[in-house]
């Protein structure tokens, strides 16, 4: 038998074997950069969306721990507590403090009065946001009237994993945002970085181990080259293909 030449043609191992596989990839592509887009931005959070921050005599409508049931909470995130002058945002980290609805004993270092005034009756609107600065549980209610409206509905808890870490501005508690007065109208901030990790009990308070926080960049880090190389596959599909496409 004489030598045969035998031709190889050069094929994509990417070509679709009809024309309405392109759709479908350009799709894909579109679903997996928006997910890449949402794992790094920081996220704001209005608390109980447009009900506001109220008891449940007057607002009988809320429930705060279904408002916060399935969200990601993380550091570097911002809750926007919409009130009014006769309801308080108290922050803490101390389960005790929180259960009683009582924070005239806790210690300085565990629990922020982030609204500070005396309460009064008004229909000003307020707005008080709030930085989440601590990795672990953390509380909130009012504590005006001794508990009375934490008693009566306004209160939730949520936890808060490391995610990105703190954004450079609420790193040093000097540039971090403090209490707000209801006389200053609580105006949010113009521009606030944020993101809620599934919320995991990781203790009462207490920071997440370094090497939870190592396993977590890890993740990231590997979700972002994914993201890098199903971008490039699909640009350089295009370009093999761009008489197909168009």
């Amino acid at each position: 038998m004489g030598d045969k030449k035998q031709g190889y043609a050069c094929r994509s191992p990417l070509r679709f074997s009809n024309s309405s596989t392109l759709p479908r990839f350009l799709l894909s592509c579109l679903v997996v950069v928006l997910g890449c887009d949402g794992t790094l931005a920081y996220k704001n959070y209005t608390v109980g969306d447009s009900l506001g921050w109220f008891d449940n005599l007057m607002q009988p409508k809320v429930d705060y721990q279904k408002w916060a049931a399935g969200k990601n909470f993380s550091l570097g995130d911002f809750l926007f507590f919409n009130t009014d002058k006769n309801h308080s945002v108290v922050e803490t980290y101390n389960l005790t403090t929180y259960e009683r609805c009582d924070y005239e004993d806790a210690e300085a270092n565990d629990t922020t009065e982030w609204s500070t005034a005396t309460p009064e009756y008004s229909s000003d609107p307020v707005t008080v946001p709030v930085p989440l600065l601590k990795v672990g549980a953390t509380y909130f209610f009012s504590g005006n009237y001794d508990g009375e409206q934490c008693q009566h509905g306004q209160r939730f808890k949520i936890v808060v994993t490391y995610g990105q870490g703190l954004p450079e501005s609420l790193r040093s508690p000097s540039e971090a945002p403090g209490p707000v007065s209801p006389d200053d109208g609580g105006s949010m901030p113009d521009s606030v970085p944020a993101n809620f990790d599934h919320p995991k009990n990781t203790g009462d308070g207490e920071d997440m181990k370094p090497a939870s926080r190592a396993g977590e960049r890890l993740v990231r880090l590997m979700w972002e080259q994914l993201c890098g190389i199903h971008i490039g596959i699909g640009f350089l599909w295009l370009l093999m293909h761009k008489d197909e496409a168009f």
